[in-house]
């Protein structure tokens, strides 16, 4: 079975300041999505599911669903405040989305085959798709609790334009990851790579793995997830903090300290690069045109 790609699509690039997965970086208007989904096609993906905002369907259909027509199998799925488990009810005054595992959940009707969760606006490179391509596509039929996780070295994915949010990895001798704690703000602070944690900037070493939302799933993992988003939600704390996340490696590390599943850190030659900040466009539009030239792309994607 073809593995299917997932990507997270919704969010409101507020730093960015605007919708930047629509945004057209290569020599056509390729957005940076579209070479993600190109480099899954060319790893095996049979399928590819975004998920976004009601508010921009119809944008989203006429600029980017409608050149896939007849290329690939293509499905959209709806992050909202108010998509919650029955018995629960959004808290008023919170407008921001629920986190990067409730936009997951969103897919749990249309995704029925193991794959690939990532960032629409995170360019992931064609070594990392290929990698987790092949950890998918060689899964037993039926494999349950088994995940991956394309790690990347955090000195390869900065940006020089302010800080980056990065799940911060642990490994054991078997490359299983132990631990991935999400840091919101991570940048270069007198030479050093940090992240921030309350007023301190704490080091972490060069080539520390980080996760860049780059995640191999079994269908199974939307039941763990369900179950866990109530949880969640019944802690008092997360309903009154306006801005609580139910991010992914809340629920892998869960997961993991249960005992209930394993996730094998893949690793890739590919480097990370992307658009955090409007600053960092023209770069990111120079690093495409780059690869372009070496070979790895077509001018024209489709």
């Amino acid at each position: 079975m073809k593995p299917t790609l997932f990507l997270l699509a919704a969010g409101m690039g507020s730093r960015y300041g605007g919708l930047k997965q629509l945004d057209g970086l290569g020599p056509n208007g390729e957005t940076i999505m579209d070479y993600s989904i190109y480099d899954a096609i060319r790893a095996g993906f049979g399928k590819i599911v975004w998920v976004i905002r009601k508010d921009f369907e119809e944008q989203f259909r006429t600029q980017i669903l409608a050149k896939y027509e007849g290329k690939v199998e293509c499905e959209l799925c709806f992050q909202a405040l108010d998509s919650l488990p029955e018995g629960f009810t959004c808290p008023e005054g919170r407008v921001k989305p629920w986190g990067t595992n409730h936009a997951v959940l969103m897919g749990k009707d249309v995704v029925k085959e193991p794959f690939c969760v990532i960032n629409c606006d995170d360019f992931y490179g064609r070594d990392a798709f290929a990698t987790i391509g092949r950890y998918l596509l060689n899964l037993p039929e039926g494999t349950k609790n088994k995940y991956a996780m394309v790690g990347f070295r955090v000195c390869n994915t900065l940006s020089e334009n302010g800080t980056v949010a990065r799940g911060v990895c642990a490994t054991n001798e078997q490359n299983l990851l132990t631990d991935v704690v999400e840091r919101t703000a991570i940048q270069r602070v007198d030479g050093k790579i940090c992240y921030q944690e309350g007023e301190q900037w704490v080091p972490v070493e060069e080539n520390a793995p980080v996760s860049m939302n780059m995640w191999g799933f079994t269908p199974d993992y939307f039941q763990y997830s369900e179950e866990y988003f109530k949880e969640f939600l019944s802690d008092p704390k997360n309903m009154e903090n306006l801005k609580a996340e139910f991010f992914i490696p809340l629920m892998v590390n869960k997961l993991i300290n249960d005992g209930t599943a394993t996730v094998e850190v893949l690793d890739t030659t590919s480097k990370w690069f992307g658009v955090t900040y409007a600053a960092d466009r023209p770069d990111t539009v120079a690093r495409i045109q780059a690869l372009i030239d070496a070979g790895e792309y077509p001018k024209k994607l489709w």
